[in-house]
């Protein structure tokens, strides 16, 4: 495995801006697994963190910031082998890779 924190950057391509005004949007809340009905989705409570690791220096970085960020390079990779094909803009799979920070149309 490479350098975690340059695959991190590679499979995180959206700022945390960007990263946090998705997550404020309806499309964000729509998709991704739910632990129960009503609850926040895996992915969403995902991009939340990727928010706070992306404002954190690398030093301060803890273990549980570097578990999840070998989470999410897992998380992205596979899901992007699983491209649907014809337009993915409004697709619930780009929705989902955007929760976890990735935009496969940038």
């Amino acid at each position: 495995m490479g350098d975690l924190h340059t695959e991190f950057r590679e499979a995180v391509n959206m700022t945390a801006t960007e990263l946090r005004k998705w997550l404020e949007s309806d499309e964000s809340r729509e998709v991704g697994q739910k632990r129960s009905a009503g609850a926040e989705s895996v992915g969403h409570d995902s991009g939340r963190k990727i928010v706070r690791i992306l404002g954190t220096k690398k030093a301060d970085l803890t273990d549980a910031d570097e578990q999840h960020m070998r989470k999410v390079v897992g998380y992205v990779h596979r899901h992007m082998a699983q491209r649907p094909g014809g337009d993915v803009t409004d697709s619930r799979w780009r929705h989902s890779l955007m929760n976890w920070g990735h935009d496969p149309l940038k």
